[in-house]
């Protein structure tokens, strides 16, 4: 049975992917309907019916016609459909012989009633938002696009239509690794299990759907008197189920990945007042209520006899029959993402690919992958990248991750410490630690000492010291240094919890190689380039001013080259370029690979934040002393204990191995690590979080614990 795209990409469930569906003709299913249909009819045939083709197109060329209109002209004299080349983002079409041609996204498809195409994907393009009263859209509304980055937080209001089945809930709600796809619903009436039972209205959080012995079943928690439970529904669990109340803040885009039902809307509320309002928002001055917003798909298929990925709008006022079941779908080209080359096993390379949809740049090797050209694939391997910032005190800070074959050389550069406690934490062995105060601190006991601006200081090693505090001894950890005079040393002794500011005096002027930097000195350590790598066409850490050296990473690659001209190979990453390539039945005539070469990769914010997210290292520093000697308090609510301690974010202080990319999305977001920043440094006196101080242990957990 025929229905619109639009209806059928709602009902779609992700896991049924790939679909094959046949292209029904639209404009008969509104006459049907009663639904007025304008009619445009072109007759060229007076003007082009008896020149030569060839010669036609190469004279209009001359007159410096668009290659679209090229294009289409071409495909109208060569017999195939005629139709409007629409550039704007609308569910407009022109019938011609049944058929209609539409531009999306730069990609011409062709859509005509009969065409056969295979739906290998679909995400939310925008959305569409109506303003909310009691619930309903507001009569006097008029529904608003808004793309998926517009500004502000919003609260995501409980549907208040109930689920029939857990079986509805598994095929329209996300659900998956990370906390946004841990949904919670509780059952007005009591759920009976075979050892455990549900009571009503309890809070049932999901996290996963997998196969339990032969049957689809969700794994789900339920806490309660502060223990965890755990237990497993069958997918054929019937009853209502009404979502919870969710009171975490959300951005649209997170909102549309992860919080918007399949064939249902949602309702949000803004969260805060945006700020920066000016005539181009498309919401009302000071709006603070609630929005209906109903998401627009865009779809991804593949085509009989091309070899690109076109991208078509849900809203598009075309027609579409599921016929999967009776349609060989092998006849398709298989479209792979890198992700998926890269879970192949390592017999089956090397092999040749044609990319389908490439990566942009002409810097190498972004101009071997743009669409249609052919690349040797020859293995997947893991490797080393050092992840690096520029040094600058305005924002936006540049992010960088440097191969450990890069050929420059690096002079250190001077390391900032707000406390005492960086240094402890930055002191080795190997060499003494050098610093000049660059704030003032005035001690509340005798026994410590009071820093100057400008006063120099020779890192010693922590310990503990006796204090009198209200008439009794306490006794706390310290920093003990030596005061550098003008002709002597002082023995001093600075609290750890001390809020001050030191800059590191360099004496050391030798040039280093990244790897030699990377087996002397403990990371992070600041530097500058001092000579660039001749090797690479543009150096771009030449122009930086300084970097910092964060920590050491290892990420998964493929060694690629090209397969017209294989003299050089390049590695490309898996998890941060978004390529989709199939495979072609070719020998590889060159099984080992050329020379590899390498590049420095500069990554955005969104990338640096998420290889910053995980790590895999069990040592942690301790925590920070209080500001005053008190006696030992109850752990506060957000304490964390040794062991056992998952999603915990950490300083980079050591070198250590990334986790494989797909475990980042598992992990504590970043920005409720600066909610408890902020909490603790309620001032805001930092407002990069790269330079906020090492407090130790941190972990964010949620109201379950």
């Amino acid at each position: 049975m025929a229905s619109t795209l639009e209806k059928f990409i709602h009902s779609l469930d992700p896991r049924a992917l790939p679909r094959v569906l046949e292209i029904q003709s639209g404009f008969y299913f509104q006459v049907d309907d009663g639904k007025a249909v304008d009619v445009v009819s072109l007759d060229f045939s007076k003007a082009f019916g008896s020149v030569t083709r060839s010669i036609l197109l190469e004279k209009l060329a001359a007159h410096c016609l668009e290659r679209c209109t090229l294009h289409w002209l071409k495909n109208w004299l060569d017999g195939q459909a005629q139709g409007v080349v629409l550039w704007l983002f609308v569910p407009l079409g022109l019938g011609y012989n049944e058929s209609s041609i539409y531009e999306m996204f730069g990609n011409e498809c062709c859509l005509s009633t009969g065409e056969v195409i295979k739906v290998i994907g679909f995400k939310i393009n925008k959305l569409i938002a109506s303003i909310c009263e009691n619930n309903e859209v507001s009569p006097f509304s008029a529904k608003v696009e808004l793309p998926l980055n517009f500004p502000g937080l919003y609260k995501v209001v409980a549907d208040k239509t109930p689920y029939v089945s857990i079986e509805e809930i598994a095929r329209k709600v996300s659900i998956g690794p990370t906390r946004f796809g841990h949904p919670c619903f509780y059952s007005p009436e009591d759920i009976k299990l075979a050892n455990f039972t549900v009571k009503h209205g309890e809070q049932i959080t999901f996290t996963s759907v997998e196969e339990v012995n032969g049957t689809m079943a969700v794994n789900c928690v339920v806490v309660r008197n502060n223990q965890s439970h755990s237990f497993t529904l069958p997918l054929s669990q019937e009853g209502k189920f009404y979502e919870c109340e969710d009171d975490q803040i959300y951005t649209l885009k997170e909102i549309a990945e992860w919080k918007i039902p399949k064939c249902r809307n949602r309702i949000v509320k803004l969260s805060n007042t945006l700020r920066m309002w000016d005539f181009c928002n498309p919401l009302p001055e000071n709006f603070d209520g609630c929005l209906i917003l109903m998401p627009i798909y865009e779809v991804q298929a593949v085509m009989k006899f091309r070899k690109d990925i076109v991208h078509i709008l849900s809203d598009l006022d075309v027609e579409v029959k599921d016929i999967t079941d009776c349609y060989d779908i092998s006849s398709f080209l298989q479209p792979l993402s890198l992700e998926d080359v890269f879970e192949r096993t390592s017999m089956e390379f090397p092999m040749v690919a044609e990319i389908m949809e490439g990566a942009s740049g002409s810097q190498k090797p972004y101009n071997l992958l743009s669409t249609g050209k052919e690349i040797v694939i020859y293995k997947k391997h893991q490797a080393a990248r050092i992840l690096a910032s520029e040094i600058r005190s305005d924002s936006p800070k540049r992010h960088f991750l440097i191969p450990m074959s890069y050929k420059g050389k690096f002079k250190r550069r001077p390391r900032e410490f707000p406390t005492a406690y960086d240094l402890e934490i930055a002191r080795s062995e190997k060499e003494q630690l050098h610093v000049v105060a660059t704030k003032a601190f005035a001690s509340p006991h005798k026994e410590l000492f009071s820093v100057s601006v400008g006063d120099q200081f020779l890192v010693q090693q922590c310990q503990t010291s006796e204090i009198l505090y209200e008439g009794r001894k306490k006794v706390i950890d310290v920093l003990a240094c030596e005061q550098i005079l003008s002709d002597t040393y002082k023995k001093v002794l600075l609290p750890m919890y001390m809020e001050g500011g030191f800059v590191e005096v360099i004496h050391d002027k030798k040039q280093y190689h990244l790897s030699e930097i990377c087996k002397e000195f403990p990371l992070p350590f600041n530097v500058k380039v001092s000579v660039r790598d001749l090797s690479i066409e543009e150096d771009v850490l030449a122009a930086v001013p300084g970097l910092q050296f964060e920590e050491e990473i290892t990420d998964s690659y493929l060694l690629i080259s090209s397969a017209s001209s294989p003299v050089e190979s390049w590695e490309i990453p898996v998890y941060r370029l978004n390529m989709l390539v199939h495979l072609l039945s070719k020998d590889v005539q060159r099984v080992v690979p050329p020379v590899t070469k390498t590049t420095v990769e500069e990554i955005s914010k969104e990338q640096y934040y998420m290889v910053r997210r995980y790590e895999n290292q069990t040592l942690h520093p301790p925590p920070r002393p209080p500001k005053k000697p008190t006696t030992l308090a109850p752990k506060p609510a957000f304490a964390v204990p040794k062991q056992g301690v998952s999603d915990v974010l950490q300083a980079p202080k050591v070198r250590h191995h990334n986790l494989p990319w797909k475990v980042l999305q598992s992990q504590v977001m970043f920005c409720e690590f600066k909610i408890f920043i902020s909490l603790l440094y309620p001032d805001g006196m930092y407002t990069d979080v790269s330079q906020l101080p090492v407090i130790g242990k941190l972990a964010i957990i949620d109201k379950n614990g």
